[in-house]
């Protein structure tokens, strides 16, 4: 049975954090995609034909019940493959679109919450006031229903960041992959490995405590509110 080694933990330790970099960076960029195509799920639901926003949440429960390493596995082998696209992308891009498209079915359902929670009296005082849609949605809706979900929001980006190593096995050279190249070199993996658990640690654990005391501190903020929950608008303002 192997020993562990302090020699080869430390010599391991530069070569598994020069991948920190693009694991954070790729951590950010799927975060970003699947913060905005999430409204895409979200506002494709509140489409009033039945048929389509019964296909939308079809289509979102089928990628919610897929494994987010099959979803990477489809886009990297088989999306070139098809017809119509024929096109080869690289590892980054399609973790960014696996990923991200699989986590934005879970932000969009976050949004939709939010929207659901606009006191009914808010969206009937926007139609009286003859609101055009973009000024109900960007000064009404959204101001109110965004930041009630903001701790949920950060607790998908700490989950996101743990299913990051799963771009590995498309060859995104992270620090897991680097850890496993290191392995492969010097038949030496506890050590390297341990390094990609504690790097997840030091960087996980302290995300989810202030993520945790944001959700506290919104949820004192808005149990002061009015029971309605929801700001009104203000009188006098037309389109």
């Amino acid at each position: 049975m192997k020993k562990w080694s302090w020699d080869t933990f430390f010599d391991a330790f530069p070569m598994v954090v020069q991948g920190l970099g693009i694991t954070a960076g790729l951590t950010v960029a799927c975060f970003l995609f699947a913060l905005i195509f999430g409204f895409f799920w979200t506002f494709m639901q509140r489409i009033p034909i039945k048929s389509v926003s019964w296909l939308i949440r079809w289509i979102m429960e089928f990628i919610r019940s897929t494994p987010p390493l099959v979803q990477l596995f489809f886009i990297y082998y088989a999306f070139p493959s098809v017809p119509v696209i024929g096109m080869t992308l690289s590892p980054f891009t399609c973790a960014i679109l696996g990923l991200g498209i699989h986590f934005s079915t879970y932000i969009g359902e976050v949004y939709r919450s939010g929207i659901d929670g606009i006191d009914e009296g808010q969206w009937e005082a926007a139609k009286a006031l003859n609101f055009s849609t973009r000024k109900k949605w960007s000064t009404i809706i959204l101001p109110q229903a965004i930041p009630p979900t903001i701790p949920m929001l950060g607790n998908y980006l700490i989950i996101m960041f743990k299913e990051i190593p799963l771009a590995s096995t498309i060859g995104v050279v992270g620090i897991l992959q680097l850890a496993k190249n290191y392995g492969a070199q010097h038949f030496n993996y506890l050590e390297p490995l341990t390094i990609v658990a504690l790097l997840f640690l030091v960087l996980s654990y302290p995300s989810a405590i202030l993520i945790g005391k944001l959700e506290k501190k919104m949820n004192r903020r808005f149990d002061k509110k009015e029971p309605s929950g929801s700001k009104p608008i203000p009188e006098g303002k037309g389109a």
